[in-house]
């Protein structure tokens, strides 16, 4: 450096929120979400109790918080999830699919098409490099396209943002269709946070959610954590051999880690590594929105599904929250989670070689 140069700042040095302990920006978190939540809650909006952390974790990632959900706790939160959306399952869901299975399919695949069109477009402009819009694009579960992206020499950072950026315009549309589809005229259900609970349905619900959980790590299915529990539930509630016990506060305080792990996502070093990437990024995530609404009119019209949960079903991710958004919505939950949980497994089956296949042409 020569003399006459300023010393320029250390890039990993603490900025903003950054600064403060980590205790002290996990308080200072923990209130400003629940400000947010009981806004959004006085004004009714669904799945506020997702919605009020993300936002206030969105706030204080992109003012230089250095504080993350730990992988252990996000691991806990999606099995409980998982297993809330199992409990939902019903044996009718099995006779909706079998008797318009192609047409779902087709649902599907146009969904997964449609991403990766925008991918190449992007990447046909040299926007970003290989492979690396082709991942950000997909619509599949953030997570496990991170992942997925990482292991395929993928740019982690740009798609982590794009992923990410989805998911939130994603939940944040689908939950404003969702508070505005409810009319005056459908009754309030008033949730007892405290209610008691019967002791072995509950541990039971928690060993299974953990046990499917712990296999879905090891035999690495991905989205495993979430993906294995869901299925494995979602058998045993349909068979009749196990009935799932949640606490209503249990499930507030995941949705609450849920929205935390996504919001704290977005950092200044992920928002000026993809400046680039961001016009280009929101024009195909809102493509991708609109193209997924022209398929739910055509479930609505076809298949006789009403509106919402047409619109939820058919919505480009993220599981997770949208099976939030979902159960705290007067929908068909077994429908929507069976055609989101459709759509993740044949993305993560068909994604590696339809990333390839791809970028070889763009």
């Amino acid at each position: 450096m020569k003399p006459d140069q300023p010393a320029m700042p250390t890039p990993s040095a603490p900025v903003g929120i950054g600064r403060l302990a980590p205790a002290l920006q996990w308080l200072l978190l923990t209130l400003v979400s629940l400000v947010f939540t009981v806004i959004l809650e006085l004004i009714g909006i669904p799945a506020g109790l997702l919605m009020g952390p993300m936002f206030a974790a969105v706030l204080f990632g992109m003012n230089g918080s250095t504080i993350r959900l730990p992988k252990q706790v996000y691991f806990c939160v999606q099995f409980i999830l998982a297993m809330m959306i199992a409990g939902a399952m019903t044996p009718g869901m099995l006779g909706t699919f079998s008797g318009n299975w192609p047409l779902f399919l087709s649902v599907i695949l146009s969904v997964i098409a449609v991403s990766t069109l925008c991918g190449w477009v992007i990447t046909r402009m040299r926007i970003l490099p290989g492979t690396t819009a082709i991942w950000g694009s997909s619509a599949g579960a953030a997570s496990t396209m991170l992942m997925m992206a990482d292991a395929y020499g993928a740019d982690a950072r740009l798609v982590a943002f794009m992923q990410y950026l989805r998911v939130i315009f994603v939940a944040s549309t689908a939950t404003m269709v969702a508070h505005l589809w409810v009319t005056g005229t459908e009754a309030e259900t008033t949730i007892v946070w405290f209610e008691p609970v019967s002791v072995l349905p509950f541990l039971t619900t928690l060993a299974v959610g953990l046990g499917a959980a712990f296999a879905g790590r090891m035999l690495r299915v991905p989205a495993g954590a979430f993906l294995m529990p869901f299925l494995v539930g979602a058998v045993l509630n349909v068979s009749g051999v196990m009935t799932t016990e949640l606490p209503q506060w249990l499930l507030a305080l995941c949705y609450g880690l849920l929205g935390w792990n996504i919001g704290l996502g977005f950092t200044r070093s992920i928002l000026a590594h993809a400046r680039r990437a961001l016009v280009p990024t929101v024009i195909s995530i809102v493509v991708l929105i609109s193209f997924s609404g022209l398929l739910a009119l055509i479930l609505i019209k076809v298949a006789g599904i009403d509106p919402l949960t047409a619109y939820l079903a058919t919505s480009p991710g993220g599981l997770d929250s949208i099976a939030v958004i979902a159960a705290s919505s007067n929908v068909d939950l077994s429908f929507v989670m069976a055609l989101q949980s459709a759509r993740l497994m044949i993305i993560t089956m068909i994604g590696p070689a339809l990333a390839r296949f791809v970028a070889d042409r763009a």
